[in-house]
């Protein structure tokens, strides 16, 4: 690590892209020898080498970062689509590891673990009774495709713990976190990333629903923090038309600009398109949100996204770390910058966005969002008129929904007092709930969270020291019974069991239902001509 930065000029920066800084660059080095020979105490050339890039990165604008070896790791895992491990969905509760799903075929199911199984040890790692966090568990579980390891079970009703040789194996990262027809015509799709499998899941997940009838698709962005831009663009193409523009990005480089436009992939050019977003919905989910309001092609609900239109250009380094450095703008179709506003090296008011845009009441009103006229630009079919410099401002603004939020439920929430009860009841009623709703659709339309769930729910608040609140409680009585219900569902059922559960809680969700489900509301929001 002491020669770190002598990788870095002899490895991807060349001597004639950096020809005009040599002699910054022997500057920076000479330094470092300095320090390394002649400072009072010991240093750490590795820490030293680490801090010295960091604030390099600092100078410029918030999103050129630099990340280590294993943070690097974290970060591509998600994006890459997948990785080696037992295969297992799981929460921790009370230091035990209970396990929620195991992965449709794979190690784990394939080997006869079932859900509500409890791993207490791990190979030679204890898990049960000691304090664990989520990821030094998945470090443990996970490992080299084709490595072996032992899980030590313990099974509810089984005397004695089982022990299970398991083979790791690639598990896929889904990035469609729920698919299901909210009714006869209507689909819905909740798309949590843009990684490396988006586009086979989202086709898949869109064919699926219009072979149940589907006409019309509400697409769920709400908290997407975007990912590759080549998963936004062949999303994009799923809805548009061959060459139509999708995103451009523009540089100061020569040669470095870009644009990028619908394949010809549409496998949905017509129907009803709503698409949800929020102020946490960013980058690859603005480009996809931006492209279809600027080809009038659908309707976005919900609140001003997070504004980041940058783009990063990733630097692997010699020891696994990586340098992502910002090396171009994102523009959508009608020309809008997507990136808001950021002064080089000034990160703390960048940092600060949300909570102003909260403190100004943003998140409450539309009224409170005020544009630039001199960055209004128009769709391309309609017209209509949509502003750059910072996020996607909705079609229909939907105002955040605090009626049912308490500080009673906060706490609760703090402790993971839903989750906790959700698994203690599904490990105490399993056998009972498969028998009885052999079917999502049943488990939605019959099962109903009983006042002596609720009393449970707050007794289980109290042990882990929530004081218990009768005027919070009544305030938040039915969102506790409905994300209660919707985390049983995902328990027994998937993933996607809980959305179509907690959806009817959601503002946006229901803005878009209704927009979808009437036809003029929809057309007059894209300013269509009226039906003669």
């Amino acid at each position: 690590m002491k020669k770190l930065l002598s990788y870095i000029l002899c490895g991807f920066i060349t001597a004639n892209m950096f020809a005009a800084d040599d002699q910054q660059m022997r500057k920076l080095l000479m330094v470092q020898r300095i320090i390394e020979n002649f400072y009072v105490d010991s240093i750490d050339s590795e820490k030293m080498t680490e801090e010295g890039i960091r604030a390099m990165l600092h100078t410029l604008d918030p999103h050129s970062t630099y990340s280590d070896r294993e943070e690097t790791k974290e970060l591509t895992t998600p994006l890459n689509g997948n990785f080696s491990g037992v295969g297992i969905q799981f929460n921790m509760l009370n230091d035990t590891l209970y396990i929620i799903q195991t992965i449709p075929g794979g190690p784990s199911e394939k080997v006869g673990i079932v859900a509500g199984d409890r791993i207490i040890a791990a190979g030679d790692s204890i898990i049960s009774g000691v304090k664990r966090k989520t990821n030094s568990v998945m470090n443990i579980l996970r490992g080299p495709k084709g490595s072996e390891i032992d899980l030590k079970i313990l099974r509810k009703d089984t005397p004695e713990p089982i022990t299970f040789r398991v083979k790791r194996d690639d598990i896929p990262v889904y990035s469609v976190d729920a698919s299901f027809m909210i009714n006869d015509s209507t689909g819905f799709i909740r798309l949590t990333r843009f990684s490396e499998s988006t586009a086979k899941e989202m086709k898949k997940a869109i064919l699926d629903l219009k072979a149940e009838g589907m006409k019309n698709l509400i697409l769920d962005l709400e908290g997407n923090g975007g990912g590759y831009l080549n998963a936004a663009v062949d999303v994009a193409s799923m809805f548009l038309n061959k060459h139509d523009n999708i995103v451009s990005t523009k540089s100061l480089y020569r040669g470095k600009d870009s644009r990028m436009d619908a394949s010809g992939s549409t496998i949905m050019p017509d129907g009803r398109l709503v698409i949800t977003v929020d102020q946490f919905s960013a980058s690859a989910a603005e480009i996809l949100a931006g492209a279809i309001q600027d080809h009038d092609r659908g309707v976005i609900v919900g609140r001003r996204t997070f504004g980041k239109g940058l783009v990063q250009q990733p630097f692997p380094l010699p020891d696994g770390s990586m340098v992502r450095l910002t090396v171009s703008r994102y523009y959508t179709p009608s020309g809008r910058l997507i990136q808001k506003p950021y002064t080089n090296g000034e990160s703390e008011n960048y940092d600060m966005d949300l909570y102003n845009r909260i403190k100004n009441g943003e998140l409450s009103s539309a009224d409170s969002i005020h544009f630039d006229e001199s960055l209004k630009t128009y769709t391309l079919r309609n017209h209509r008129a949509v502003y750059g410099g910072g996020g996607i401002m909705p079609d229909s603004f939907v105002a955040i929904d605090t009626t049912s939020y308490s500080p009673y439920y906060r706490d609760l929430v703090a402790k993971g007092i839903p989750n906790k009860y959700a698994i203690t009841y599904v490990d105490e009623h399993r056998k009972e709930l498969k028998k009885n709703y052999t079917s999502e659709k049943k488990f939605i339309e019959e099962f109903a969270v009983s006042d002596k769930m609720l009393s449970d729910f707050v007794a289980l608040g109290e042990q882990d020291g929530v004081t218990f609140s009768e005027t919070g409680f009544e305030k938040s009585k039915n969102l506790m019974a409905t994300v209660v219900k919707g985390l049983i569902a995902r328990d027994i059922f998937n993933n996607g069991s809980y959305y179509h559960v907690a959806n009817s809680l959601n503002p946006i969700y229901r803005e878009a239902l209704e927009i979808i489900s009437t036809s003029q509301t929809y057309r007059n929001l894209l300013h269509e001509p009226q039906n003669q």
